[in-house]
């Protein structure tokens, strides 16, 4: 438990200054880790000026996905967004389920909660509110959405099976998820894995996707289906601060993959039976050399 509070300390305060940061400041850097790279890369995230309902002044840059293009939101629909930040994929959403819709942020940085609340005030969006709180441990009542989204937040979280489990609880039977995230196949080097940096800039909290989508299928979860992956390159600046030139050679060389993968996944009616799915032989593939650069 220390170990967790410790660390979601490491995260809160990051993330306090990334909601002072510009955009440009965010996507220059891992996830918004202070270790820039001295290119700037569009890391992670992926394009939302396109998007109908986005907020450019919502938008700090720190996705890993679009989920909310994927979540077959509905009009009417109740959604609550995971670490919703500034409230950009809140927004999106709230085109998507209409004025008849509510949608909900959940974030833990206070600041954060102040400049979504700002944003969706300037907006005049009645039916989008932000509460604060932990993802692991949700501010709202059992079986209230019928989607939730989030974008690269879960790998911030250290009780990952805590979060699944609170979203199975919190969708109502028949809701489902469409969630953006990063993880591994392979072994990150220690150097990275035990950095509060990389931590907060959502590689080194990363686990490993057989395990992510494991976690999903023993909370009971159905039709769980990816429904995008695309591999993240660590530019070789950024892995020099962290491991010798030989080192870094190897590891661009290696069998270790980091992706972003949008998940999606159904929560079935109480009385069904939950399925048996094993993701122990799930075919995986590694390509460190790609054109997505992160951090």
């Amino acid at each position: 438990m220390k170990k967790e509070r410790a660390l979601k300390n490491i995260v809160k305060e990051r993330y306090s200054r990334i909601a002072q940061q510009g955009k440009v400041e965010n996507a220059s850097s891992c996830c918004g880790s202070t270790m820039s790279s001295n290119k700037v890369y569009n890391i992670m995230m992926d394009d939302y000026s396109k998007t109908e309902g986005y907020v450019e002044d919502a938008d700090l840059g720190l996705g890993c996905g679009l989920p909310t293009q994927f979540a077959k939101i509905k009009k009417g629909d109740t959604v609550i967004d995971l670490g919703s930040g500034a409230g950009n994929d809140c927004f999106v959403a709230r085109h998507e389920a209409g004025g008849e819709g509510k949608v909900i942020g959940i974030d833990f940085t206070p600041i954060m909660i102040e400049k979504a609340r700002l944003n969706a005030e300037r907006l005049g969006y009645n039916n989008v509110e932000f509460r604060e709180g932990d993802i692991d441990a949700m501010p709202v009542s059992s079986d209230l959405a019928d989607v939730i989204v989030s974008n690269c937040v879960l790998n911030l979280v250290p009780n990952k099976k805590r979060v699944i489990s609170e979203i199975h609880r919190v969708l109502k039977p028949r809701g489902h998820f469409s969630i953006s995230d990063i993880v591994l196949v392979g072994m990150l080097p220690d150097a990275l894995r035990k950095d509060a940096e990389m931590y907060a800039g959502c590689v080194a909290g990363a686990i490993q996707k057989r395990d992510y989508l494991q976690h999903i299928a023993d909370q009971g979860f159905q039709n769980i289906v990816i429904q995008k992956e695309k591999p993240i390159v660590i530019p070789d600046d950024i892995l020099g601060k962290y491991l010798t030139a030989d080192e870094v050679k190897d590891f661009n060389k290696g069998t270790t993959g980091i992706f972003s993968i949008t998940v999606y996944a159904e929560k079935g009616e109480m009385h069904e039976e939950k399925p048996k799915i094993d993701f122990s032989e799930l075919p995986i593939y590694i390509q460190n050399n790609s054109d997505s650069s992160c951090c």
